[in-house]
């Protein structure tokens, strides 16, 4: 049976309408910088302590599916302070895998700890409501939007010490570098780095308003390199930050692969970024 065109037109006419109606950024009501539950920290210290590493919760809040922030070296009188943002499917419950923990972040966070000596803190922020799976939240600035304030708020806080201010690198990974790219502008940091990004919500390093050096990295096999770096309206992340025409320093990222790579200890792409986080990376001329 066929379709009378007068149907079709109407159902078109809908299917637009649906499609401008998720393109429209939607309201974001900004997440508050993560509380300090006493029982929460009990559990996550006992859950992440390994071996003589001290780990340090500075947030952990139970509700929902739960976030924290936790610390590995001591941010208050580090000289170099990395702040690890991850992206989809990261909360309380996931941020650690002890059998696979290269596939986590607090993996990430151990092995750029190690990497990058004594004197650095790295400090992981699952600090807002994560994206699950690859649906309309991932693929909007949604939840992005509404975590930066507290991105902020943190980072200034870890800057302003008593013990005068660290070197500062703030490191989105995936939907985490959405986050940072939105916050660049008002971060109190002297490197961005963008890991595994589907973009950055800017036309090139000039539209992110910041002072600090911009790199990024992207390692082979990464699938994030299929999405399509389009926005229309809030749908979609814009410009790839890896290409030439967005003027980042892009790091190498030899020695690994895929979107969870970026930290596999001995590769190229960690000790890239250990080396921005000291202040040690020097920009090939080449």
């Amino acid at each position: 049976m066929r379709i009378p065109l007068t149907v079709a037109a109407v159902v078109l006419s809908a299917l637009v309408e649906c499609l401008v109606l998720v393109a429209q950024p939607a309201a974001a009501t900004p997440v508050p910088r993560v509380g300090l539950d006493a029982a929460c920290a009990r559990r996550l210290t006992g859950r992440l302590t390994e071996s003589d590493e001290p780990v340090r919760v500075l947030g952990c809040d139970p509700r929902g599916r739960g976030e924290a922030v936790v610390a590995l070296g001591d941010p208050a009188t580090a000289a170099d302070v990395a702040v690890l943002v991850p992206g989809s499917d990261i909360d309380l419950h996931t941020l650690d895998d002890r059998a696979r923990p290269q596939h986590r972040p607090m993996g990430w966070a151990r092995a750029l700890h190690e990497a990058a000596g004594p004197d650095t803190a790295v400090v992981l922020w699952v600090g807002y409501p994560t994206p699950q799976g690859l649906g309309l939240d991932a693929a909007t600035g949604r939840l992005a939007r509404a975590a930066v304030p507290a991105l902020v708020d943190e980072v200034a806080s870890l800057r302003s010490r008593a013990a005068g201010p660290p070197h500062l690198t703030v490191i989105g990974h995936s939907y985490g570098s959405v986050v940072v790219a939105l916050a660049a502008s008002r971060l109190a940091a002297d490197d961005v780095v963008l890991l595994g990004s589907p973009g950055a919500r800017a036309d090139d390093v000039a539209a992110l308003h910041t002072r600090a050096r911009v790199e990024v990295a992207r390692t082979a096999g990464d699938w994030i390199a299929r999405v399509p770096h389009l926005q229309v309206g809030d749908l979609g992340h814009g410009t790839d930050p890896v290409s030439p025409g967005f003027g980042a320093v892009r790091l190498p990222a030899g020695g690994t692969s895929g979107h969870e790579g970026y930290f596999r200890p001995g590769s190229q792409s960690l000790a890239s970024i250990a080396a921005v986080v000291t202040g040690a990376f020097v920009a090939s001329t080449r």
